[in-house]
Parts: C-alpha cells; structure tokens; sequence
C-alpha cells in the first residue's frame, strides 16, 4: 500500500480566497517590518561586536552567582543563559555568556577572559571554558551591510532569472513570494528574540532558494498548461497546475521538515536557529508559492498566445534548462 499525502487527481480552488490570503501576507510583511523596526533584532556577536563564551561544569548552574561573580569586572552589558540539551549528560551544565565589545571599538581581551574565568570559579570550581568567540564592532558592523547584500543580490539574481526563463509578470510574482518568506522570516525572529547571527543570514539564503525551486516547479507547469489549454480561463489553468504539482510539492516540503526536525531536536543548541529559520522557512516558502505567486500571477495576467515571440516579453530564453 503506497503512502500518499495528497489524494489522487485533487480539484481544490486555490483562489477563492485569494483576496484573503494575499491581504493576511501583506498585513504579515508590513508588521514583520514594523517590529524589526521597533522591537529590533536580537542581534549576535557577529552583528554586534564583543565575545561569547561558552562554559561547562559538573556543578549546576546559577545565573545569579555566575553574574554576581563577575559583576566587579564591570564589562558592561553582560548576558549569560542556561544551554538546554537532550545530549548532555546529567552532569554537563552548559551556559553561553555574552559580552559586549568594551571601551576602544575592543571585543574582551585575553586578560579579562582570565579575570572571567577566575570569578566564575569562585562559585564553580570545576567551569571550563570550551568555546570563545570575538567580533570587533568595526567587523560587525561590515558584516551586516555584506549579510544585506548578500540577501538583496540573491532575490536580485532570482528577478533576472525568472524573466529570462518566463516573462516579467512570472517574476514578479516570484519575487514577491520570496521577499514575503525572508521579511515574515525576520519577523519572527523580532517577536521570538531568537539569536540573529551569521548563521541566521545563511539560512535566509537557502530559504531563497528553496521557495524559488517550489515556485519554478509551480509556474513550469502553468507555462506548460498555458500552451496546452490555449482558450481555458488563466484562473483554471492556474488551478489545474497547482492541483497538478500539489501531491509533489507537499511530500518535498514534508520529508525536509522531517529532517529539520530532528536535527531541531537532536542538533544541539549550537545550529538550532539556524534550523528553527529552515523550518519557519519551508513552510512559509511553500505557502507562499501557492498563495502568494500565483495570486499575484492571476492579477497581473501573462500573455496567452504562445505561438508568437514577443521579444519585449522576456520569453526567448523560456527553453533554458533549470
């Protein structure tokens, strides 16, 4: 007995709600970017400039004492947290302890980590530090402009693509769906205050890709259909495609979370952001790819006679193998 997730030669109406789902999406986007604004990002070492250190101990952990322990060394904003993981061992007590960059444009110098290190075994003998990390504020500050970049230049590259591949109202829909992922994205990460950091921009870029690809199957099928159903309204066609495309697009986005999953659970700390955007990231992307893309798609029109070139369509590349 074969497994199926999505029944067999499926009709829904994707569309019937469209003005609903679109408008819930932009609402989303506008208050993504309004708390981004005003609530911010809970910004890393990388983008911020200082140190993290990461501590282990048999002895369990007690904020207050690490933080009274090292209060006389007056370094400034100082955030310690307890690291939770079902792979420690019973007595593997870990704590990630952030400094902020000191006076200078300076992250925490060698000495003082000694001076750290010396107060916190006042109250835990034992401690070790297995991991320091340092980003000067001049770094951070470079690496953020290069992270937007980076995010701008790929959904830039993606703009080209699909009007070289399809035709310009392709690429705005497509566009759109993935400006929706990466900006929903953030804004959940501003609502959460989960650590934002280099890791966080990487996942934003394979969010990118990973919306596209959905999309690009989607929209093949419609250009196909498109040529087939000549004189079928664009709504149906539209409709028939995703119908068409669903039962793979659903076991592609369920077998990744599978994965994600567990690498959320059994991952460790040290990459679960990472996975916790991948996971934001599929599900959004393959909500967008139907309810975003296509919509706009629809509202935009794409011109229906295929026989014809139209070298202002941006279709005379439309053969171009993925």
């Amino acid at each position: 007995m074969r497994l199926r997730l999505v029944p067999k030669n499926t009709k829904w109406d994707f569309f019937d709600w469209s003005g609903v789902t679109l408008g819930a999406s932009v609402l989303a986007v506008i208050a993504s970017v309004v708390l981004a604004v005003l609530v911010g990002l809970n910004f890393g070492i990388d983008f911020r400039g200082g140190t993290m250190i990461r501590t282990e101990s048999a002895q369990p952990i007690d904020i207050g004492d690490y933080r009274d322990a090292i209060a006389p060394l007056d370094l400034g904003d100082v955030t310690i947290t307890e690291v939770f993981d079902p792979n420690f061992d019973a007595d593997q007590n870990v704590a990630l302890i952030r400094i902020q960059a000191q006076e200078g444009g300076e992250s925490v110098s060698a000495e003082l980590t000694e001076a750290v290190e010396a107060g916190l075994k006042t109250v835990a003998p034992d401690i070790r530090f297995v991991g320091v990390e340092s980003v000067s504020p001049k770094v951070s500050g470079e690496l953020i402009m290069t992270a937007v970049y980076a995010v701008l230049m790929a959904i830039a590259a993606v703009l080209v693509y699909i009007w070289l591949r399809f035709e310009w109202q392709f690429a705005v829909g497509a566009v759109a769906a993935l400006v929706h992922d990466v900006v929903i994205t953030i804004g959940v990460f501003s609502i959460l205050q989960i650590r934002f950091d280099l890791a966080i921009i990487a996942a934003l870029l394979t969010i990118v890709g990973y919306s596209l690809n959905d999309t690009v199957v989607v929209f093949d099928r419609v250009r196909e259909n498109l040529r087939k159903y000549k004189k079928m309204d664009l709504k149906e066609v539209l409709n028939l495609s995703i119908n068409e495309t669903l039962s793979r697009t659903v076991m592609t986005s369920v077998t990744t979370l599978l994965a994600l999953g567990s690498l959320y659970v059994l991952g460790g700390d040290v990459i679960r952001g990472f996975v916790f955007a991948m996971i934001m990231g599929v599900v959004i992307g393959t909500y967008s790819s139907v309810f975003v893309a296509s919509v706009i798609l629809l509202r935009l029109g794409v011109k229906r006679d295929w026989s014809k070139t139209d070298g202002g369509a941006g279709t005379q590349f439309a053969n171009i193998d993925a």
